[in-house]
């Protein structure tokens, strides 16, 4: 018999939580916490259950405040119920530890049933819509990193610099080069990626990890 505690800041899901865990045989106790600080009170009375987090909801900073919750209480088992993560997110806290599993809200009832049932059992559970999103994810890495020696050290920093949205005449000021000079490289760089323009190579640069998402936005 597995205890539940319900981490959803939704009235709406959180009645459609405890309609589904009261068709389940195996439940003992169901609780509500609607804030980090209820929940941990929560852990503490029971350190052993299966908590049901809608994690964009909740009052959590940062991925590593759940990281370091569920290293506080091992025992207990969390069932992320979300409309929407991102894939280092799922990366970061769910693949490392195998007492997360992972439900989007959008799932059919049966789905999301099995993923509790998963849950109760002290099994790993991954959605349909999580697992293509890592197969997705990892085919693009894994294309990135088989295209990687196609460009020299040379044509990596300037893609990294058309990436950042300078011009051929800025690179070329900035690196001491004739227009000329970065106008090739600039062509070989669309040739051998097989791009047609700046906005096809800028993706492709982030996808390899060439330039950071972050540094792009700044």
């Amino acid at each position: 018999m597995r205890k539940y505690i319900i981490a959803d800041n939704q009235d709406i899901t959180r009645a459609g939580i405890l309609f589904l865990l009261g068709l389940q045989k195996e439940i003992q106790v169901i609780v509500e916490a609607d804030s980090k600080a209820e929940l941990i009170r929560e852990l503490r009375l029971h350190p052993d259950a299966v908590v049901v987090l809608d994690y964009t909801l909740f009052d959590f900073n940062t991925a590593d405040e759940l990281v370091v919750l569920h290293e506080r209480f091992k025992d207990a088992d969390w069932l992320l119920f979300s409309d929407e993560l991102s894939l280092n997110f799922i990366r970061q806290v769910v693949l490392p530890a195998k007492a997360f599993s992972v439900v989007m809200k959008d799932s059919s009832k049966e789905e999301i049933t099995t993923a509790m049932q998963f849950a109760s059992r002290k099994e790993r559970f991954i959605c349909n819509h999580i697992s293509n999103m890592l197969l997705t994810g990892n085919s693009a890495a894994a294309t990135a990193m088989q295209d990687d020696h196609l460009l020299t050290a040379s044509e990596k920093v300037i893609l990294k610099e058309i990436a950042l949205g300078k011009t051929t005449k800025e690179i070329a000021a900035e690196k001491n080069l004739s227009f000329h000079t970065i106008n090739s490289h600039r062509k070989n760089i669309f040739r051998k990626l097989g791009v047609n323009n700046a906005h096809e190579a800028t993706r492709y640069a982030m996808r390899a990890g060439i330039v950071d998402v972050a540094e792009y936005y700044i």
